[in-house]
């Protein structure tokens, strides 16, 4: 999976944009960033990365974020979706 593909996902699944970000660095969202030495994912508070996890490959970076979304639309909205086994 791609971040594009992950845009595209959450857009079909109608996941308000205020809960993500695929650049890295919006304050109060989850993020999705590149780095030097590969992906991270991680929620933005204030100056800090809390929960910061770091992927070598994008396809790994994008499931986990895939993953965490989910569970905050279940927790937030009552919405979940299940997750395809590719």
């Amino acid at each position: 999976m791609t971040t594009k593909e992950l845009y595209a996902y959450f857009r079909e699944h109608l996941v308000p944009g205020k809960l993500y970000n695929l650049k890295g660095g919006r304050r109060g969202r989850i993020c999705l960033e590149r780095v030097k030495d590969g992906w991270n994912v991680y929620f933005r508070d204030r100056k800090e990365k809390v929960g910061l996890m770091h992927f070598a490959s994008e396809s790994d970076a994008c499931r986990y974020m895939q993953d965490e979304i989910r569970k905050v639309m279940e927790g937030l909205y009552g919405l979940t979706w299940v997750r395809p086994n590719t």
